[in-house]
């Protein structure tokens, strides 16, 4: 009897192995791509033939989007490129990751990147950056930094624009855009015959030609240069698709919108310089992506990295999941469009409920120790049907100049800040 009881516990153990190892394999065909095509507004990208694009959004999508956060309020962010780049990278707002302008002067490196998670989770898994900027990886990812736990990529292909001998500095930037070339070159090639896991792709051309000739011919043409980019990149990745099995989630988007007048700036609130776009290949993209919630509201750059993850597969802790900005989109949903109001001694949270099964929990917290790297102690002040989209929190016995109040769904969170 014993040793019937051994046999079967042993072939128990097998299955369970190769149960894994199916999910396992499953995971490592998993891959990432996310590409930023500086300064070009959702007009822009409309009005324009784009072949290359438009293929890859038939295959998954194409959505207008904004950056900024919430104007007027504690996470406005300034539509400045670096900033927009670290909300991608963290899938949070200025309030947080710190990084106001292109000085890069102080990131607060406790808001992780995407690929902090990743290498944390996956150590033996590759990452990639091609950019023609630098301080992309050595400033907002922060690699090899002690304030990452010295953050290695496994390989790297940028700081093109200090070689002033092979990339002479000409007034009109068209060295920018050799760089560019080389940098999707490289990166096309790299995909092709490596295939990193998680990649980053970052080109400047089309916002060195706004900010030089605004809404004009030579813009336009930067865009179609930069569609022809796009297409040698999917050439890679349908490449590796279909030959290798491979299940590729890419990302294109931008940083920032343009000012209104001629379009040769950015930086404040208008409409238009916080108007971005997505475009992914994912098929599996939620209502939320695809503007059938029913309310009027638009995904955000900040959105791009939950949703990377979870292709991924990365598990974020519940602490750190707390405070991210963005919601993913893929995916089933719980609840979105919160919103929480003050009023004497209490606080309204509201949201929309989207799949209408299970509770939501609402959780509270009056410090921020997490900006210092340490723990908030949230409170749970309630849990309710999602369905029911409201509940008032009796805040008299917590006197704050500020909240933290996080909704936790079935299948997302979402967090809102409330400062006095």
């Amino acid at each position: 009897m014993k040793c019937w009881n051994y046999k079967i516990s042993f072939l128990s153990l097998l299955l369970i192995l190769g149960k894994y190892t199916e999910i396992w394999a499953q995971t490592d065909k998993n891959k990432v791509l996310f590409v930023i095509v500086d300064g070009i507004a959702s007009d822009v990208i409309e009005k324009q033939k784009l072949p290359n694009l438009q293929a890859i959004a038939k295959v998954g999508g194409y959505t207008r989007a904004y950056v900024g956060g919430k104007k007027n309020t504690y996470s406005q962010t300034p539509t400045i490129s670096a900033v927009g780049y670290n909300s991608l990278l963290t899938g949070t707002w200025v309030n947080k990751h710190n990084v106001w302008d292109n000085k890069i002067k102080d990131p607060n490196y406790h808001y992780w990147t995407i690929f902090r998670f990743f290498a944390e989770q996956y150590p033996h898994k590759r990452t990639a950056v091609f950019s023609t900027w630098l301080d992309n990886r050595t400033k907002l990812i922060g690699e090899r930094l002690p304030q990452t736990r010295d953050l290695k990529l496994d390989y790297f292909f940028d700081g093109f624009e200090l070689d002033t001998l092979h990339f002479p500095h000409d007034a009109e930037k068209e060295y920018i855009h050799k760089i560019d070339e080389k940098v999707v070159d490289e990166a096309a090639r790299y995909i092709q015959e490596e295939s990193p896991d998680l990649s980053w792709v970052y080109l400047e051309y089309t916002d060195d030609m706004g900010h030089r000739y605004g809404d004009s011919d030579q813009f336009v043409r930067a865009v179609e240069m930069m569609d022809a980019q796009m297409g040698r990149l999917w050439k890679a990745i349908q490449y590796r698709e279909k030959n290798f099995g491979e299940k590729w989630q890419l990302f294109i988007t931008t940083d920032h919108g343009r000012d209104a007048s001629m379009g040769k700036n950015h930086g404040g609130q208008s409409d238009r310089e916080r108007s971005t776009w997505i475009i992914t290949n994912t098929p599996q993209l939620n209502s939320y992506f695809m503007g059938k919630t029913g309310v009027e509201i638009l995904p955000a750059i900040v959105d791009i990295m939950p949703t990377m993850a979870q292709h991924l597969q990365i598990n974020i802790p519940k602490e750190q999941a707390f405070e991210i900005d963005g919601t993913a989109l893929t995916g089933k949903l719980s609840l979105i469009n919160t919103n929480v109001k003050k009023s004497g001694n209490t606080i309204e949270a509201t949201w929309k409920a989207l799949e209408k099964e299970g509770k939501v929990k609402i959780w509270l917290t009056t410090t921020n120790h997490f900006e210092e790297g340490k723990r908030d102690s949230y409170l749970l002040m309630d849990e309710v049907p999602v369905e029911q989209e409201r509940v008032s929190i009796d805040v008299s016995k917590l006197p704050s100049q500020l909240y933290k109040i996080v909704f936790e769904g079935k299948y997302n969170t979402q967090n809102k800040w409330i400062v006095e």
